[in-house]
């Protein structure tokens, strides 16, 4: 069961945003450049944001490469609530993890700007909870958050 799941078994009221969801609708018309990349994590902020204002706990889970990009769903959120969860992981695991064979078309040259292959990713300076996925079980990862959102919203 995943963190929508087990929030709402809670009496938490939730969605969860993704890239699948978002780049086949809303952000159809966006590829993968930085100007993009900066584009889909903007209007993922503003619907966050929405469904913040609604009362509930809007989960997103995007790859956000760029510092700037996050302080701007950030910014977005200001009269909500916002917490930058890190879900971290080297490289070598991000490719062992790769159910679409994305890293293997990046490194195949089929996939420019490919984020950790020829396209950067900064890390979080501040973010309020790491989770430290290549190290940590998807449980323990999922136990985690949980508690985390436990203490820190109120259902």
């Amino acid at each position: 069961m995943g963190l929508e799941a087990r929030l709402m078994k809670l009496g938490y009221a939730c969605y969860t945003l993704d890239g699948d969801n978002l780049r086949h609708g809303l952000n159809a018309n966006l590829g993968f450049s930085p100007e993009d990349r900066r584009e889909n994590i903007r209007r993922v902020g503003e619907v966050a944001a929405l469904f913040s204002d609604a009362g509930m706990i809007c989960i997103t889970a995007f790859i956000s490469p760029y510092r700037a990009d996050r302080a701007s769903a950030r910014k977005a959120a200001q009269h909500t609530s916002f917490h930058e969860v890190h879900v971290a992981a080297n490289l070598a695991t991000c490719e062992a993890r790769d159910p679409k064979g994305l890293y293997l078309k990046a490194r195949a040259g089929e996939l420019p700007d490919f984020t950790g292959i020829d396209a950067p990713y900064e890390l979080p300076e501040a973010p309020e909870l790491v989770l430290n996925t290549d190290r940590e079980t998807i449980e323990g990862c999922l136990g985690q958050l949980v508690a985390y959102v436990v203490r820190n919203i109120p259902r």
